[in-house]
């Protein structure tokens, strides 16, 4: 259990420090741990709720969430991402989808995070529809789908790169709130309580690990780096979850 622990607090530290929940990874390392798959969303949706809060907080009294466009995204997610809780789904295709969605998150982190200049472009206007499978995905597999916002947001020059950062914790704790009460209806109290018995220690370690990452990391390394670093682990776990379904 230590070394899970361990590894959970490093997940936060770096997820943190980036601005993202890492409800993915989380849900990777205790995969390639044996858990129960039914139990992963459970306890990754719950470690993500307490990584990004303390964001969304932090973003809301610095005064750079656009709540309009952000509460908008949100509002079109959140739905998607309850029935995606409810939504029964195999081991086999529970562990392909959250290895592929790994992957491709480790190759949004690499994508440069630019400054917005001029208006948003005309993709801008599409943006909402994609709300709807980035919720669902959030729900069915246990992520919160920011991290795939945020690129798309960035590409579109949908807003000032504090307010895409902003608006990704938002989306990433609403819909890890819905995703986990449909998870939650699914599965049943029984299971939430076994989850969360097991996941207290992890809960704990991203709490900590979280408020690390988002007031000292990036002090330290460039956050270009700790991105790449990021992105890197995310790789490398997704890759070798794939290859043991």
């Amino acid at each position: 259990m230590l070394p899970l622990i361990a590894a959970f607090f490093l997940a936060a530290l770096l997820y943190a420090s980036v601005g993202f929940g890492g409800g993915s990874t989380y849900n990777a390392l205790l995969a390639l741990a044996g858990v129960d798959y039914r139990v992963l969303p459970l306890i990754a949706l719950s470690c993500n709720i307490v990584v990004v809060a303390g964001s969304t907080v932090r973003f809301a009294r610095a005064g750079v969430t656009p709540w309009r466009g952000a509460l908008m995204l949100t509002a079109i997610a959140a739905p998607a991402a309850f029935l995606g809780g409810l939504t029964p789904i195999g081991e086999g295709a529970f562990l392909t989808i959250l290895g592929a969605s790994l992957v491709l998150t480790a190759a949004t982190m690499f994508l440069p995070v630019a400054k917005r200049e001029g208006a948003p472009n005309k993709a801008a206007r599409f943006v909402p529809l994609a709300a709807i499978p980035l919720g669902y995905l959030a729900g069915l597999v246990g992520i919160g789908g920011g991290i795939f916002l945020a690129p798309l947001l960035h590409l579109t020059r949908w807003h000032l790169a504090r307010s895409i950062a902003a608006t990704a914790s938002l989306f990433i704790l609403v819909n890890s709130l819905f995703g986990l009460a449909g998870q939650i209806l699914k599965g049943g109290e029984g299971r939430f309580l076994a989850a969360f018995d097991f996941g207290l220690p992890l809960i704990v370690a991203v709490a900590i690990g979280g408020q690390i990452g988002s007031h000292l990391a990036l002090k330290f390394l460039p956050q270009r780096y700790i991105r790449w670093g990021t992105a890197l682990l995310t790789a490398w776990v997704g890759a070798r979850l794939l290859l043991t379904v």
